[in-house]
């Protein structure tokens, strides 16, 4: 006989059956970006990957930490792979910047190679392409403590490896953040539930991030991401030394507004006014030469939120926070 649970008290509920990607073929639920690429890379046979060096260390030290062999590549000013000739058994990473790479630019990058994994963590919205292994992680975009989707011809695989992800035992910095914002004690916890992260194997998507996912609204974030990345481009177009909408289309939901602007003390200033956001990667400076691009983005570039938590005021906010700090 299988019991239930009835009665006791009433716990947070959500609304149902909204999970932006569904269904059970060609598709699996994980606990974290970093292992939902190493699954990919698993799926796809092979024996070594091809990374980006503009990449967050937390992928490469995932692979690396289940013996996975890498190679590394360099990008272009325009984010094109430079010097990548992989070998028959060797898989690729691809990385949707920003989320500002529409599918069209990421199927021509992926047409000339084999066994292409596509990072979408930045791209949530970005639709899998066929002959690829898609990689999608959902707190970038929506409130939840961990998550993360690969899309692709028998992603399902292995699932049976895999245990059970329980993520709400380090969740709490979610109703913190509601009462006592992002600062003290909600970074503090927030950091627990970073470390347990870092620490978990690959698992399982948990009950609680999945029960989140099928309750959100997604085309109240797709609607407010792209109108402020609409926004901020019309405001910082001018003085930004980056061009984010060179690839950028209808199809394209951001995760931030790249913005560069050459000045080391500008995110300081930005921090001070309490706009949380940091410079991605900037364990590369101490990796790479000076003359790289990812040198040059990991030092400058301040992703600028745009998330659908806000709006124009925010970002006029920053703007005036940018002008009146800045040399332009």
């Amino acid at each position: 006989m299988i019991f239930m649970e009835i009665g006791s008290f009433i716990e947070l509920q959500f609304p149902n059956g909204k999970e932006f990607y569904k269904g059970n073929k060609n598709i699996i639920r994980l606990n974290s970006g970093r292992a939902a690429i190493w699954h990919a890379f698993r799926i796809t046979g092979c024996e070594r990957i091809w990374i980006p060096y503009y990449q967050c260390d937390s992928v490469r030290n995932f692979l690396l930490k289940k013996d996975v062999k890498i190679k590394f590549y360099y990008i272009s000013d325009d984010f094109m792979p430079i010097n990548l000739f992989p070998e028959e058994d060797e898989a690729i990473l691809l990385v949707n910047y920003y989320g500002v790479m529409s599918s069209t630019r990421m199927k021509e990058l992926s047409r000339k190679y084999d066994h292409v994994i596509i990072d979408n963590s930045q791209a949530f919205f970005c639709k899998p392409l066929r002959k690829s292994l898609s990689v999608y992680s959902a707190r970038k975009f929506i409130g939840a403590p961990d998550g993360a989707y690969v899309i692709g011809e028998d992603a399902e695989q292995y699932a049976g490896d895999y245990e059970q992800c329980f993520s709400s035992d380090t969740a709490n910095f979610l109703l913190q953040r509601i009462e006592y914002g992002c600062e003290g004690k909600t970074y503090e916890s927030r950091m627990v539930n970073e470390h347990r992260i870092d620490r978990e194997d690959i698992k399982l998507m948990s009950k609680l991030t999945r029960t989140i996912l099928d309750g959100t609204d997604y085309e109240f974030i797709r609607k407010k991401r792209r109108e402020n990345f609409a926004f901020a481009q019309k405001i910082f177009g001018d003085i930004n030394k980056l061009n984010p909408v060179k690839y950028y289309a209808d199809d394209c939901v951001p995760m931030v507004y790249p913005l560069l602007i050459e000045d080391d003390s500008l995110l300081d200033k930005l921090l001070k006014s309490k706009h949380f956001q940091g410079h991605w990667w900037s364990y590369l400076l101490g990796e790479i030469p000076e003359d790289t691009i990812e040198y040059w983005i990991s030092r400058y570039v301040i992703p600028i939120t745009i998330d659908q938590r806000y709006g124009k005021t925010e970002l006029e906010y920053i703007r005036k926070i940018i002008i009146s700090n800045t040399e332009i």
